[in-house]
């Protein structure tokens, strides 16, 4: 049976969704893990772990790669959208402070851009 390639675009971007949300919630989670005593973050921690591992190998069987640049150099051609780019000068220098949503790369490049914040790296 042959697929569809308007079924197949249509699986491709809900799975890109699908991997934009599982990748916030565990964000999230990760943030609230901190809140815990050690002993159950731990546990929860290493839950997490195993859900993040799946995740990348569901999406690797399926080409995509979520890629996550937070800590490193803004550069303008990155494939990102800077949510606060317009609170700094144009000669700023600046770090990606947060990735609001990962970028997502498929077998044949770009697939999502991401989301970041950014912040002023002070000399």
């Amino acid at each position: 049976m042959a697929v569809d390639r308007d079924e197949l675009a249509t699986s491709e971007v809900a799975l890109i969704a699908m991997a934009t949300e599982s990748w916030r919630l565990a964000r999230l989670f990760s943030r609230s893990l901190e809140k815990l005593d050690a002993n159950e973050a731990n546990r929860y921690a290493s839950q997490l772990r195993y859900f993040q591992k799946k995740l990348g190998n569901i999406l690797e069987s399926a080409g995509f790669t979520l890629v996550n640049i937070e800590g490193s150099p803004y550069d303008s051609g990155a494939a990102v959208n800077a949510i606060n780019l317009a609170d700094f000068e144009p000669d700023d220098v600046l770090l990606i402070e947060q990735m609001i949503e990962p970028i997502i790369m498929g077998p044949d490049g770009l697939m999502k851009e991401g989301a970041v914040l950014l912040r002023k790296l002070h000399r």
